[in-house]
């Protein structure tokens, strides 16, 4: 009871972090301070993909992970094998080999289960992992090397794609922020998609990270053009709303163009924030030095905010997957401390998304 009334004044913060001074008559009131005059926008993002990603736990889940979305005013999963990989190694490790229970198709297939029996729709997006390189620094300078790791992944990507299409999966994500490969071997990824379209009836996205969307070469054979949102924005430890709207606003007219360039929807394949200070600025920095930043639910909860009252709004945006939610405490091993995680759960942010989702 107490959480819950602490919980609520915070909320209130959160409302008045969107209310700048009313402006004098001399200097008048520009559109987005118009916006900001309004309290927390409920509803704002009714119709749009509210999608979660959705943690795999090493262990069967002891109850049904999608019922916590639905309450949530979730309407899409996203579902998150792993293959695994070498640092500059072309093997490929996943599928029926992967690494924990709900990573492997038996997982997948039972959360996608339970989201289907609540109503929620469903993208599998495989990616792969290493613990010491992040994966858009992979690269071959010998040709062969790359032949191998196309050969691969395409194994890799092609049984999750036929898997996908016999659990009537909605959305697949033909891959996640492989920039170098993307970049550098664009036959393979066309002869990929159309491999795809051969076994998988579903649609089609890919998920780059932030800053390489607008070198894909690819999004005329996609269904929609994926962007993992992690785009910098105020340095401040707790921002307000207005400030990160401001800040979002070179970014809304630059993905609004390349909507229009290529008529395709975009969506945000993640987005999400660490509830610590700082939590909307470089995300990578924060992650390496979590341990020594303070807890900040309301700097989280104000950077979804502003994120989805900037976005929903728009009609080329398709809505978003924010990373990152828990099934259950096992799930959480070895993922450090849950009160500073991308996980809104338990906190001010989970409330926030509520009322914006419904």
């Amino acid at each position: 009871m107490m959480r819950q009334l602490i919980l609520s004044l915070i909320l209130g913060l959160v409302w008045l972090g969107c209310q700048p001074k009313t402006p004098s008559k001399t200097t008048g009131s520009t559109p987005q301070q118009a916006v900001c005059q309004e309290p927390l926008n409920n509803g704002v993002a009714q119709g749009k993909i509210n999608g979660i990603s959705l943690v795999a736990p090493p262990y069967p889940y002891q109850k049904d992970p999608a019922s916590d979305l639905k309450q949530l005013g979730a309407s899409w999963v996203a579902l998150l094998p792993y293959g695994y990989y070498r640092k500059d190694q072309p093997e490929i490790r996943g599928f029926s080999n992967g690494g924990w229970w709900g990573e492997r198709p038996v997982g997948i297939a039972a959360a996608a289960r339970y989201a289907q029996q609540n109503g929620l729709k469903v993208m599998l997006k495989p990616q792969l992992w290493t613990h010491n390189q992040w994966i858009g620094d992979l690269k071959f300078d010998n040709p062969s090397d790359w032949t191998r790791f196309e050969a691969n992944y395409s194994n890799f990507i092609l049984q999750w794609a036929h898997f996908a299409d016999s659990l009537n999966i909605e959305l697949f994500c033909i891959g996640t922020e492989l920039r170098h490969f993307v970049q550098q071997r664009p036959a393979y990824w066309a002869s990929l998609i159309q491999s795809i379209r051969a076994i998988y009836t579903g649609q089609l996205t890919y998920a780059p990270n932030w800053d390489s969307y607008q070198k894909v070469p690819f999004w005329k054979d996609l269904d929609y053009i994926g962007v993992d949102a992690y785009f910098p924005l105020v340095p401040a430890d707790t921002p307000t709303v207005c400030a990160l709207k401001a800040a979002w606003e070179p970014q809304l007219t630059a993905l609004q163009t390349f909507a229009k360039r290529y008529e395709k929807p975009i969506l945000f394949t993640e987005y999400g924030y660490l509830s610590v200070n700082g939590a909307a600025y470089n995300t990578w920095e924060l992650e390496a030095k979590k341990a020594q930043l303070p807890i900040n639910e309301l700097a989280q909860a104000r950077a979804l905010q502003a994120l989805l009252e900037t976005f929903a709004p728009q009609s080329w945006w398709a809505g978003g997957f924010l990373w990152k939610w828990y099934p259950n405490a096992s799930a959480a091993l070895g993922e450090g401390q849950h009160a500073k995680d991308y996980t809104p759960q338990g906190k001010l942010g989970e409330r926030v998304l509520q009322q914006l989702f419904e």
